[in-house]
């Protein structure tokens, strides 16, 4: 009976081996698949093999036969290219948000997407900084609360943990808080959530990897379209792109008058849809909309001398007075 269930079972070990051994460098011939056949309890014949694959194919696998490096079956199409998992691997290992555990784990699970051949170059190629790695396991589990709370339009309970200097010891102080939650984005290499507090007409955004006990409540979450402009669905790209590292400030029309030199910066941070006025043979000047806040001043300082904020005044004046402070303390 067990040889019987084996026969029957024999495609899906079949598309197994495939996955797991075959690639453009590595076509694997029918002897080959046999071979871990019979290492798995099946016995099978060349011509049944041949037959087996055919099935796969007219079922729609993406199984071909080469003939160089060497004669064998290859396994095209798979859910993810080897770019697209190099892709998502340096994504996740350079992600501040994820811990240095779960990401070996989550790069093994992409790399079980490879064959044995390719997920050997990948490992080769692994670095993970954990310098900057959160030390929060249970940030997963509080995306999944968070998740279904901002699906069913509750509100969340969670303990926040905010740095503070005790004597020489930097510490992390732990409070209790409760947020309608609207949507989670991935910013400067955080995960925040973005929310409301009852008491307040605004947004707010906390780092999701400093969370912990992150519950789900029978309260009804606040609809965010009392505090903020959109009404049927929160817009987190609209949002984002006016931030300066997820800063919260006024929204505001500012006009900057920009060097030339940094017009590559300018388009990577505003997009390339901006409109480009009064160009000159040094200069160029544009309208964006952003939130005003300290965050946007040290952006624009970091430019020095190429870029000008002409409108707003208000925003004149935080640049004067922050480099009024900057000149004080050299003086």
């Amino acid at each position: 009976m067990a040889s019987a269930t084996s026969q029957k079972l024999k495609l899906l070990h079949i598309l197994e081996i495939l996955k797991e051994y075959s690639d453009e460098d590595f076509p694997v011939s029918a002897a080959f698949i046999i071979d871990k056949l019979e290492s798995r309890g099946i016995k099978a014949e060349r011509k049944a093999i041949y037959d087996d694959i055919d099935c796969l194919v007219n079922y729609g696998y993406d199984i071909y036969k080469v003939r160089s490096p060497k004669a064998g079956y290859v396994l095209g199409e798979r859910d993810f290219e080897l770019p697209e998992i190099y892709l998502l691997e340096d994504a996740v290992r350079t992600a501040h948000f994820i811990t240095e555990k779960k990401t070996r784990d989550l790069c093994n699970k992409l790399d079980a997407m490879l064959s044995r051949s390719q997920a050997e170059r990948s490992a080769r190629g692994i670095y993970i900084n954990t310098d900057g790695k959160t030390k929060n396991e249970s940030i997963f589990y509080n995306i999944d609360t968070i998740s279904r709370a901002i699906a069913n339009h509750r509100k969340i309970t969670y303990r926040y943990g905010v740095r503070e200097l005790k004597g020489r010891e930097i510490v992390t102080v732990f409070r209790e808080r409760k947020i309608s939650p609207y949507a989670m984005t991935w910013q400067d290499d955080h995960y925040y959530l973005i929310g409301n507090y009852d008491k307040y007409d605004n947004l707010v955004h906390l780092r999701i990897d400093r969370m912990k006990n992150v519950e789900e409540t029978e309260e009804k979450a606040r609809h965010f379209s009392e505090v903020s402009k959109y009404t049927d669905s929160f817009n987190v790209a609209d949002y984002t792109k006016s931030l300066f590292d997820m800063f919260v400030g006024i929204r505001q029309t500012v006009r900057l008058k920009c060097a030339k030199t940094i017009l590559e910066q300018i388009v990577d941070r505003f997009g390339d849809e901006i409109f480009v006025s009064n160009v000159t043979d040094t200069h160029f000047e544009i309208n964006v909309e952003c939130a005003v806040s300290p965050a946007l001043c040290t952006w624009l300082f970091g430019y020095g001398d190429d870029i000008e904020v002409l409108t707003p005044d208000s925003l004149r004046d935080m640049m004067r007075e922050r480099a009024k402070k900057i000149e004080k303390l050299y003086k």
